[in-house]
């Protein structure tokens, strides 16, 4: 349950606080007095989206900060999936700056405000006039009876199996219309598969190619330097590894008289053995060098096809032709194998269709005996709302084609009347019937949803009298009992913002909001009244702004009751 509020520069709001209790509270107020601006502002909290417009005027930021009790509540596991440290006094704080930047904290850790959201949804239940008109929405009515179903866990299968179906489907259709493309496109395929096929590509022949042609244009060239290098080294007359042959020989002469001779000696035969080795080697090369134009116009025809490839394929290299041949063979397979592919993948379709409408049939046999308790604990709540003669029914029907909640169609339909034909409630319903049934709808979920906090924003819309004490009375109930023990021990907190002095004094605890005037603006209060105001404030309900002694004994005897 929410223990206090902290609003700081939004809207009319200079700085408020204020602390709650468990158990059914009200809070009162003249129109435009600053009721709707906590809750705009508790909403902000819970993960609306921000608008810097709501900052007071002159203030740089905002700040929401709300703190709440979650001590009975299972959370410990969202607090650790989210690495937030738990505490069982948990604190939501949401600033808002002027230039429209927000930041959200959970026990002073920064989070994403769709983590915030989340959260919220699981603390706070706000049901605002605009709510009313969710009457006529199917998803709601379709939620009334998941609640009430008690299928959390097959809802949760289903959906999950309803999503391998839908992407199941989608695979199914890109895999019809990969094979017509790709049918329509096989005669190019194949040609372009062929040609690629016929050339005998090899990863690394390009390179090799290319120095081979280079050397076959220069053969000439290249054997004529061989041979002048040969001869240079060991050709007929005074070549180099005769003179050096000589050189060795003459030092070797002399070795005896002059022993370091013999070390010349033997280095230059080194040199000798090395040079003689090149001279052989460079013969060997010459002979081995010849200009053969019918070689090289093989590799330029080589080359040439290797490069039309290329410039046809839009690539440089080898080895992106080879990879586009390998993409061409796989689209052959895919058409040749493409009747396979499709009749398996139509047949995991069939057969996931077939458990989807399984699963769907199971959830919608909860939800048809889910309506039944629905259109029985319904009339019950409203008969003693002042409809004496009313009708409740859910009809449920089945849909053509499974969706993601699966096969229900789900319509609220009422009559207020004993012979009135029943219709969509929306259509029918006047305001003061649609707040009834929505107070009722919230009385029969308050045992089933799991949350600790309900605030009301003027649900007695439309009513007065003696039913407007019976909906207090309903609220006091949602409050003290009709709720999960496990879960909310202690009882729920019930919040109402209302206008009728019935509901006003049923509260166990009373706020009211009130504008004040200085000298530079109009700032919004809110304060807990002690039981000599609530007196006050129910007789100005009851009378307007001139309190009657007549008011105030009326006043003193609905806070009896």
């Amino acid at each position: 349950m929410i223990r206090s509020l902290h609003i700081q520069n939004y809207a009319l709001i200079d700085e408020l606080d204020i602390t709650f209790e468990s158990g059914f509270s009200v809070i009162t107020g003249e129109t435009g007095a600053g009721k709707s601006i906590m809750l705009g502002a508790l909403a902000l909290l819970l993960g609306q989206r921000a608008d810097s417009k709501a900052i007071r005027q002159g203030a740089t930021k905002c700040v929401i900060e709300a703190q709440f009790d979650i001590s009975r509540m299972p959370l410990q596991m969202f607090f650790k999936q989210h690495e937030i440290d738990y505490d069982s006094d948990c604190i939501l704080r949401r600033e808002v700056y002027a230039s429209g930047k927000s930041r959200a904290f959970i026990n002073d850790t920064p989070v994403q405000l769709s983590l915030m959201k989340e959260l919220g949804d699981r603390l706070i239940d706000i049901h605002s006039q605009h709510q009313n008109l969710m009457l006529d929405n199917e998803g709601f009515q379709l939620d009334v009876l998941d609640i009430l179903s008690h299928h959390d866990n097959d809802l949760m299968q289903y959906k999950e199996l309803f999503q391998k179906w839908t992407s199941a489907k989608k695979s199914l259709q890109q895999l019809i219309e990969d094979a017509e493309r790709n049918k329509a496109d096989e005669d190019y395929v194949r040609f372009q598969l062929n040609q690629l096929q016929e050339a005998h590509l090899q990863e690394d022949e390009q390179e090799a190619l290319e120095q081979e042609a280079e050397m076959l244009s220069h053969a000439e060239d290249i054997k004529s330097a061989l041979y002048q290098s040969s001869q240079m080294l060991d050709g007929d007359g005074q070549s180099l590894i005769q003179a050096l042959k000589d050189c060795r020989s003459t030092l070797q002469g002399i070795s005896k008289v002059y022993p370091a001779a013999a070390e010349l000696a033997e280095r230059l035969d080194s040199s000798y053995i090395e040079l003689k080795d090149i001279a052989d080697e460079l013969a060997t090369q010459e002979e081995r060098v010849e200009f053969n134009p019918q070689r090289l116009d093989e590799v330029n025809d080589r080359l040439n096809t290797i490069y039309t490839l290329q410039k046809k394929h839009h690539v440089d290299t080898v080895p992106q032709l080879l990879e586009i041949q390998a993409g061409y063979a796989k689209r052959i397979e895919n058409i040749t194998s493409s009747d396979d592919q499709i009749n398996e993948m139509r047949k995991q379709c069939d057969k996931l269709h077939g458990l989807v409408l399984e699963l769907a049939g199971k959830l919608s046999k909860k939800r048809v005996e889910a309506a039944k308790q629905v259109e029985r604990i319904m009339e019950q709540n409203l008969i003693p709302l002042g409809m004496p003669n009313v009708r409740f029914k859910v009809e449920v029907e089945h849909c053509q084609e499974p969706d993601k909640n699966g096969i229900d169609v789900v319509r609220f339909l009422f009559s207020a009347n004993k012979n009135g034909v029943l219709q969509d409630i929306a259509s029918v319903a006047s305001g003061g019937e649609v707040s009834r049934v929505m107070l009722s709808i919230k009385k029969m979920l308050a045992g089933e949803a799991r949350f600790p906090t309900i605030i009301f924003d003027e649900i007695d819309t439309g009513v007065s009298g003696e039913i407007a004490a019976r909906m207090a009375n309903m609220m006091q109930y949602m409050a003290v009992g009709g709720y999960d023990e496990d879960l909310l021990q202690g009882g729920r907190q019930v919040i109402s913002i209302t206008h009728l002095p019935q509901i006003a004094a049923k509260g166990q605890v009373h706020y009211k909001v009130y504008k004040k005037d200085n000298e530079h603006e109009t700032v919004s209060h809110i304060r807990r009244l002690t039981p000599e105001e609530r007196v006050e404030e129910i007789a100005h309900m009851l009378s307007g702004d001139v309190v009657t002694e007549a008011a105030l004994q009326n006043a003193k005897e609905l806070l009896k009751k």
